[in-house]
């Protein structure tokens, strides 16, 4: 039970960051957001998939690897956007 609980919140925190993805890709702007905190979340998630992994290798942990796991792959496609739009934005007004 405590597995599937986790398999939601996981798939709940990890697809949470696909509207702000939309948004991005349908306004082409992302001059409203923070570079700096979704770069602290990445790191964020990135150092708890270390953490996923050490538990897979102990033997458990496989739910928490999983959803982190889609978690990493959004929100790093999310920062590449940001940092792609930003820069993108910041040659255009020049």
């Amino acid at each position: 039970m405590i597995n599937a609980l986790q398999f939601i919140g996981g798939i709940i925190l990890a697809f949470g960051y696909i509207p702000q993805i939309r948004q991005i890709i349908r306004t082409k702007s992302c001059k409203d957001l923070n570079t700096k905190s979704y770069l602290l979340v990445f790191l964020g998630v990135v150092l708890m998939e270390v953490y996923a992994v050490d538990l897979v290798v102990k033997g458990s942990g496989l739910m928490f690897l999983i959803t982190n796991s889609m978690a990493l792959v959004i929100n790093g496609t999310l920062c590449a956007l940001i940092l792609f739009m930003g820069r993108k934005a910041k040659n255009e007004s020049l």
